[in-house]
């Protein structure tokens, strides 16, 4: 992207901010600024520790703003200076939500390297808890048990039939039914899961 070329170089971040390492990302996602407008953004650079944005509105320094990154979700942190078209941010997090953000930068970097598509299909396994919480798409929360998960889909048991194309939530992962079983039906995850984390994601309420 044309404005990513033109993003002027983050070397003036503080000491504090280099304790992490800067992973080159190219995510689409949203933000909201103190005043809860809501505005899209591009992350092309990112640490466990904090991230810079394109973004048409910049906010002020010390500002708090909440962003819902894809792969990543949901990052709050403030506004810690602003450049010509964006600004870079903190990352507030505990210890945990830092460790697996590093993972899944990690995960992003290889995949990147690697060249894997967005659609590649992974291998299913049987979770070691198959009860599972899902979100119908009327918002009624339903107990279901899981016939199988990959980090881009998986298969529900349940009498519910939701149609093609519907929206669901299964634990913490949104996806959209693409077929009927003859128990259930199979969704496809609107976004790609690490596998680190797939069944603490997707079996988690």
């Amino acid at each position: 992207m044309a404005l990513a070329e033109r993003m002027p170089s983050l070397r003036t971040l503080s000491a504090e901010r280099r304790r992490f390492q800067r992973v080159h990302v190219n995510l689409l996602g949203r933000y909201m600024l103190a005043d809860r407008r809501e505005f899209p953004c591009q992350v092309v650079n990112m640490s466990p520790g904090g991230m810079a944005l394109i973004a048409p509105v910049t906010g002020t320094a010390g500002e708090r703003i909440i962003a819902y990154v894809d792969h990543l979700g949901r990052l709050e942190g403030h506004v810690a200076r602003t450049f010509q078209n964006g600004f870079a941010m903190t990352i507030s997090a505990t210890a945990r939500k830092r460790d697996k953000l590093a993972a899944q930068l990690t995960w992003l970097a290889n995949r990147q390297i690697l060249g894997l598509p967005e659609d590649r299909r992974h291998g299913r396994i049987m979770p070691r808890n198959p009860i599972g919480r899902l979100i119908m798409p009327n918002g009624v929360n339903l107990t279901c048990r899981i016939i199988d998960v990959s980090q881009s889909g998986a298969g529900i048991a349940t009498d519910q039939r939701p149609a093609i194309g519907a929206l669901v939530t299964l634990g913490k992962v949104q996806g959209r039914v693409v077929r009927h079983l003859e128990d259930g039906f199979a969704i496809e995850f609107t976004r790609l899961q690490h596998p680190d984390f797939l069944e603490e994601n997707v079996c988690g309420g």
